[in-house]
């Protein structure tokens, strides 16, 4: 399965095998690979890097899906990847934030609420795997903004 260029990709480099919970372990990779690449730029490299990304995931995720026979199918963590990639740039330092952003970011890609679920109903194809987790992100960072405003 990891053969393709496609395949190795949108499984995340093989987190989305994972037997339980891929997501989970799509976006925990975010992790390391956020602190990997910010060896090499700053986070504004990582913003400008995640467009380019998000291109990829669509390309790759379309292929996938496609030879799968499942247009979403869980095993697609790249979108996961990507997303919190997005997150990681705007989460204040501290593991405390770290540990609050992913839970928050979990809960919007699993619970989808509107207009989240719209478009993960509603768009197909590699762009709509990709879509609803960069809303899941930007609902993650609304939330973010808030609670560093009153922490003060």
């Amino acid at each position: 399965m990891l053969s393709h260029p496609a395949h190795m990709l949108s499984l995340g480099f093989g987190a989305g095998l994972s037997p339980a919970a891929p997501g989970t372990v799509g976006t925990l990779l975010a992790f390391p690979l956020y602190w990997a690449l910010t060896q090499r730029l700053s986070p504004v490299g990582v913003l400008a890097l995640i467009p380019i990304l998000f291109v990829l995931g669509v390309w790759a995720a379309a292929r996938t899906g496609r030879d799968l026979g499942v247009l979403d199918h869980g095993g697609i963590v790249w979108d996961e990847i990507v997303a919190f990639l997005l997150v990681l740039v705007f989460t204040p330092e501290g593991w405390e934030w770290g540990v609050t952003a992913f839970v928050v970011f979990r809960f919007f890609d699993i619970v989808k609420p509107p207009p989240i679920r719209h478009f993960d109903r509603t768009v197909k194809g590699g762009f709509g795997v990709m879509l609803d987790d960069l809303l899941a992100a930007l609902y993650t960072l609304m939330v973010l903004a808030l609670a560093s405003r009153v922490a003060g």
